[in-house]
């Protein structure tokens, strides 16, 4: 049997199935027993693209983590009679439902579900999923919590009406974390350009000159080896340097490319909700301070 405590894992992208495992659909709301306070409906959506909301007990049916594991199949769930879109459960409804799906009924019209417990004929639910009695505009909403002011619900809050005399004021608290995200790219990319240089070298060269010596005793036997008077022709090559250019590469440093964190300080700022509890009836009216007991 579904109890209170698991209505938030139905409605928390809860699923129906069937009892081999047959997706029948998404489920939708949960409705109450008006005496018991317990589950005793689930609607799932079935048809094309869910667009067709019914209606199937839970008083045979199971909770696997979300799923909800009923004992029907998905043609049968599907060909169950219709409920109209205001979302209330009429005694007469109600009957034909127990009826389809072979649950158990008196003659007074209240049902016995498989537990032996009575419940009402009578229930509603509003558009978020809270049920509530048929025609008093009361509900329960998904924490357990009534939302009318009369004929006030049975809920499934852990410290609520079925626990004992105290109620739970919660509220949501901000809890901020990090995560690491890629911002963008960094790459080194190493490409060729060409400079002009220039430089100086000092480059000698030879030149002729005529030079002239008298004769003497050292060089007269070699100006006088020869024929008296004749002509004569003497050569001589000349040497010039001139500038040779080579290019040598050579590695002159090392890059790579590194990161570095830099840490500074991100502002969030996000809405949060708490649960505030007045007190009501003769002889006072307050509001409970903002601690919990």
């Amino acid at each position: 049997m579904i109890t209170t405590e698991q209505i938030d894992a139905i409605l928390n992208h809860g699923t129906v199935e069937g009892p081999n495992g047959e997706k029948i659909g998404s489920a939708g709301e949960v409705y109450l027993d008006d005496e018991t306070g317990q589950p005793a409906w689930v609607t799932t959506k079935t048809g094309l693209f869910g667009s067709s909301e019914t209606f199937v007990p839970l008083a045979d049916a199971t909770l696997e983590g979300s799923v909800v594991r009923v004992p029907y199949s998905k043609s049968m769930v599907k060909d169950a009679p219709r409920v109209d879109e205001d979302g209330h459960i009429s005694e007469q409804e109600q009957d034909e439902l127990y009826s389809y799906y072979s649950v158990g009924t008196s003659s007074t019209g209240h049902r016995t579900d498989s537990s032996g417990t009575s419940g009402s004929g009578g229930m509603q639910a509003d558009s978020s999923g809270t049920s509530g009695s048929a025609g008093t505009h009361s509900g329960v909403d998904a924490s357990g919590r009534s939302s009318g002011q009369h004929a006030p619900k049975v809920g499934h809050d852990t410290s609520g009406p079925t626990t004992d005399d105290a109620m739970t004021r919660s509220e949501e608290q901000l809890r901020v974390g990090k995560q690491s995200r890629e911002s963008g790219r960094a790459r080194l990319r190493k490409y060729v350009t060409t400079e002009n240089v220039t430089k100086t070298v000092p480059v000698s060269h030879e030149e002729p000159r005529l030079r002239r010596e008298p004769i003497t005793d050292a060089n007269r036997d070699a100006a006088m080896d020869g024929p008296a008077i004749s002509e004569e022709e003497h050569e001589v090559t000349l040497h010039a340097e001139e500038p040779v250019v080579q290019k040598d590469t050579v590695p002159v440093e090392r890059v790579r490319l590194d990161t570095e964190t830099v840490t500074e300080e991100a502002t969030v700022s996000e809405d949060v909700s708490k649960e505030e509890i007045e007190m009501e009836g003769e002889g006072g009216h307050g509001t409970e301070g903002r601690h919990r007991s």
